[in-house]
């Protein structure tokens, strides 16, 4: 499916020749990509291949041991903090149980605030697109590990971000789970944004590049039909 970019935001994250190390071992090296408006890249591999360390050296939440990785965006101007025009979704959801769902996705929004002046949901739009309105008002402790999930993606909705750096974004989730957040990814890249996702399985996006880590330095590149 051909995406229809919103071209005023047209911006391009790039990785040049990445290598991480777990302890003494180097879990990979010589990783590169280049990905623009509207592009998503899925990394795939088993267990301990690497997808994860990759997404956090990328999000800046790991230190590189060479390469670099850098966001571009819609002037030119070249920003190597990948991680402030960055959402990244963990296997943590990253919410406070006491809280109420609407406490925790208010204090996402107003500590992410919004960059490249795009507007966001509000908190009762983004849980209507996840398909949990009516029930904000609940501590995030109290629901199902699929709700919580759901809200979890909510936050990536309240504040925007250009990249999307999803870490098996659809866990705990069930089938109609699954559609509605392929949904959500295909939505914002059609506004332009640039997904990096590690999964075990497809995530029914279309048109996206794929990436199979191998662990202990190993990668080859693919691209699914």
């Amino acid at each position: 499916m051909t995406q229809k970019l919103n071209l005023s935001n047209v911006f391009s994250l790039e990785a040049t020749n990445l290598s991480a190390r777990r302890g003494e071992d180097l879990i990979f090296e010589g990783v590169s990509f280049r990905l623009t408006s509207g592009e998503a890249l899925v990394l795939t591999g088993k267990n301990g291949s690497g997808k994860s360390t990759l997404l956090r050296v990328v999000a800046g939440l790991l230190r590189q041991e060479r390469g670099s990785v850098s966001f571009t965006d819609s002037h030119g101007s070249i920003h190597q903090r990948v991680g402030e025009v960055s959402h990244y979704l963990g296997h943590r959801n990253a919410m406070k149980s006491e809280l109420t769902v609407a406490e925790n996705l208010d204090f996402w929004r107003r500590f992410l605030g919004n960059t490249h002046d795009t507007p966001a949901f509000s908190i009762d739009d983004a849980a209507e697109a996840v398909g949990l309105d009516g029930i904000t008002h609940l501590p995030f402790g109290y629901l199902s590990a699929g709700q919580q999930r759901r809200f979890a993606f909510a936050k990536l909705l309240v504040a925007h971000r250009p990249v999307w750096i999803l870490d098996e974004p659809t866990a705990a989730l069930d089938t109609s789970g699954d559609s509605l957040f392929a949904g959500l990814i295909e939505t914002h890249r059609q506004r332009g944004g640039i997904v990096l996702a590690a999964t075990h399985q497809p995530l029914a996006l279309s048109d996206v590049r794929e990436l199979r880590m191998t662990g202990f330095a190993g990668v080859s590149a693919g691209v699914w039909g």
